[in-house]
């Protein structure tokens, strides 16, 4: 895995409203999101993906949105089942 978001994982952050948007859409309980979303995108099942402004991380039935400039985590959400 040779990813710019890889590469920069220590500049990997998120803003209040991001921390709270994050764990109401996956209903987490930690005390660490930026760490919690740090360890999916680590993870050997993550799938990452740019497209334009930003990484799309897909792992673990949720995708995670970072800002590929600022390294940004700007959201998070379950993926939705297909009908």
């Amino acid at each position: 895995m040779n990813s710019e978001l890889i590469k920069n994982i220590d500049k990997l952050h998120t803003t209040e409203l991001g921390e709270v948007r994050i764990k109401r859409n996956l209903s987490l309980e930690c005390d660490d999101t930026v760490r919690w979303c740090r360890d999916r995108i680590l993870s050997p099942e993550a799938v990452i993906e740019r497209k334009g402004k930003n990484w799309y991380v897909t792992v673990n039935g949720a995708v995670i949105t970072v800002n590929a400039y600022s390294y940004t985590i700007i959201t998070a959400h379950k993926l939705r089942k297909e009908k």
